[in-house]
C-alpha cells in the first residue's frame, strides 16, 4: 500500500490512537519499568530475537533486541528490562520495546478502533463488499471533487460505514490502523477557512477568517 506523503495527517491519527509521549531517557526508562497487565487467554512465545503474542483475535510477533530481558513478576503481569541502562541504545529501546507489546497484547485481546467524520455538503461515503470480480472491500467516497474516490480497504482492516458521513476502522494492529486512517484522510484534508473534510476522532481544528481586500 502507498501511502501518500502527509505528515500532518499520521500524525493527527496517532494522537487519537495514543497519548503523546517525550522520547527522551528518562521518560522511556520510565515507561519501560511499568508491568504489563494482561488476560489469562494471552501467551508469550520467545526467541532470541523475537516475541509471538497470542490471544483471542490472533497472533503477532515483534522483533526483540537480544538485550531485552523479559519476566513474569506476578500472574498476569510482565515486566521488561534492558541488560545495561548505561547503554545509550538499550535505554533508547527499553520504553519503545515496552509500549510496542502492551499495544500487542490490546491488539490480540480487544484491537484497536478509530472513527472518521465526514464533513461537508454532498460528502458522503459507502462500503462495496468484496465479490469474485473485486477481492477487496471498498469504500466509495463523494468528497466534492468532479469524480467519485474509491479506497480498496486492506485485508488485516475492517471497516464499517454505520452512516453515509461516518466510517469506523478496526485493526488488531495500531500502527497499520493508523497509516490507512491517515491514507483515507489524506484525500480531503480538513481545511481551515470553511471546516470541510475528512476528520479522525475528535480531531478539532481552529478556522480562519477570510481576509477582506
Amino acid at each position: 500500500m502507498l501511502l501518500p506523503r502527509s505528515s500532518s495527517s499520521t500524525r493527527a491519527v496517532f494522537n487519537t490512537l495514543s497519548r503523546p509521549f517525550s522520547s527522551t531517557p528518562r521518560a522511556q526508562s520510565h515507561i519501560g519499568r511499568e508491568p504489563i497487565k494482561y488476560p489469562a487467554e494471552v501467551t508469550f512465545t520467545r526467541s532470541p530475537t523475537s516475541l509471538t503474542i497470542t490471544g483471542p483475535k490472533g497472533s503477532t510477533t515483534l522483533p526483540l533486541q537480544i538485550f531485552v530481558k523479559l519476566e513474569h513478576p506476578a500472574p498476569n503481569q510482565l515486566t521488561v528490562a534492558v541488560e545495561d541502562v548505561k547503554v545509550k541504545q538499550q535505554r533508547q529501546m527499553w520504553g519503545t520495546t515496552r509500549t510496542l507489546i502492551a499495544n500487542a497484547v490490546t491488539g490480540m485481546t480487544e484491537g484497536f478502533t478509530v472513527p472518521l467524520y465526514l464533513v461537508g455538503v454532498g460528502y458522503r461515503t459507502a462500503l462495496e463488499k468484496a465479490t469474485a470480480e473485486k477481492p477487496k472491500d471498498q469504500l466509495v467516497m463523494k468528497l466534492g471533487y468532479s469524480h467519485t474516490v474509491f479506497i480498496d480497504v486492506p485485508p488485516h482492516i475492517k471497516a464499517e460505514v454505520p452512516s453515509p458521513t461516518k466510517i469506523v476502522l478496526s485493526c488488531t494492529d495500531k500502527h497499520l490502523l493508523g497509516l490507512f486512517a491517515a491514507e483515507v484522510r489524506s484525500w480531503r484534508k480538513p481545511e481551515v477557512y470553511k471546516g470541510k473534510g475528512i476528520f479522525i476522532g475528535n480531531e478539532q481544528i481552529r478556522l480562519k477568517s477570510v481576509k477582506k481586500k
